[in-house]
This record gives C-alpha cells, structure tokens and sequence, in this order.
C-alpha cells in the first residue's frame, strides 16, 4: 500500500472516530429541545450547540487542510461559471446569513468563466463566506472582475479590531491574533490559498481604514504543464 492511500485511509479513519462522537452529542442536544427547558437551560443548550458547531467546523477545516497539504488529490479542470458557483454558494449560506442580519451585494446578472476544479472552488468560496460571517462586521461585498490573464474574486467588508489584523499572516496556519480570532482555527483561509495555488492561482489580502478585503486570483485558461 502506498504512503499517500494510508495517509489517506488515517484522514478517513480519524474523521470518522471524531465525528461519530460528535454526531451524539448532536443527537442529544436535539432530544433536549424537545422537553420543557427552563429559560436559563434553554441558554446553556443554545451556548453548548454553538461550541459543538465550532467543533464540527474545526474537524472539517483541519482534516480538509491535511488532506490537500499532504495528499495533493488530482485535479479535474473544468470551464466554470465562477459566477453561478457564487450564487449558488450565497443561497446555501442564506439562512445563517438572515440569523446574522447580514445582506451579501452580489451582481450575478454578468457570467464569468474560469478553468478550474469545480469542487475546490466551491470549498474556496465557501470559506470566504465563512470568513467575512465570523470575522467580520456589517453587509459583505462579493465582486468578480477580469485582470489580464486571471478572475478576481472579492469578498470585503468591515473587521472590529483593524489595528490589530495582520493582513500580511491571515492566510498562516492556525493565525489567530487578533480579538476576534482568536475563537477560531485559522485553518479556513490556509485552506482557500493552498487551494488556489493548486490551481495556478493565488490569494491575498489588502486592509484599508476599517475595512478587510480577500481576493482570489484563477486562471481563465487552463496553463500548459
């Protein structure tokens, strides 16, 4: 058996033992819902769900960034509608976007072509929802926009603490430095710069005043290897 199929079978087998406890805890948690909870349990049950959400997101972004790290799984290069995936991405997002009171501004009525894993930049885009959800403030902005030979993706809005971002160390693993942060793994934007190298692409982040914006760069054309 080669190294890669049992570094692969470890992912796997890991994942599985982490999450099977996991998924109980989430099964009890739905029974408890169901009795008549004073107002003060009812709190705690809602605290304990969303500590057992940032477990699952933190199992899913670690073993995601080990997989692609380690394995470097083939792609399977396509032309995407970058604009569609976007939308599409967005309306999965919809209902923990509404419970945040956070609108997206998205103008998906251009389509906009790239040559690329359909599936990584799915994983990409949702990470960067995720990102400007949890570590930023107020309405996110999501742009597409041709630069030579490359699509840029932006997604922009504010961060609480500006003075304390590094923009030059978010895409670092397990960064966390400044007060927001710190609640998570900073595995979710490692994730969205291996991936875009992957694909001959790239990943960078540009501050200004109270403001953070993400931008991922992918060809239109496939490159010649």
């Amino acid at each position: 058996m080669s190294e890669e199929k049992k570094f692969k079978e470890l992912i796997a087998n890991i994942s599985h033992d982490l999450r099977t406890p996991l998924t109980a805890v989430k099964g009890y948690q739905q029974l408890l819902e169901q009795e008549n909870l004073t107002k003060e349990q009812q709190i705690n049950l809602q605290v304990s769900r969303k500590h057992t959400e940032q477990l699952g997101e933190l199992i899913d972004q670690f073993f995601t960034y080990s997989y692609f790290l380690h394995t470097r799984p083939e792609m399977e290069k396509e032309r995407c509608n970058l604009t569609s995936l976007v939308s599409e991405c967005l309306l999965s997002f919809i209902t923990a976007l509404e419970e945040k009171s956070i609108t997206v501004h998205f103008d998906d009525s251009k389509p906009v072509f790239v040559s690329a894993d359909k599936k990584m930049v799915t994983r990409i885009l949702q990470n960067l929802i995720r990102n400007g959800m949890q570590h930023g403030t107020g309405d996110i902005e999501a742009a597409l926009y041709e630069q030579e030979n490359y699509v840029i993706i932006s997604f922009r809005n504010r961060i609480t603490y500006p003075d304390e971002l590094d923009e030059s160390k978010i895409f670092d693993r397990f960064y966390s430095a400044d007060k927001v942060r710190n609640h998570s793994s900073g595995l979710g934007l490692s994730i969205v710069r291996l991936l875009a190298e992957e694909m001959d692409g790239s990943a960078s982040a540009v501050k200004y005043e109270d403001c953070l914006e993400i931008r991922v760069s992918l060809p239109v054309q496939a490159k010649l290897r």
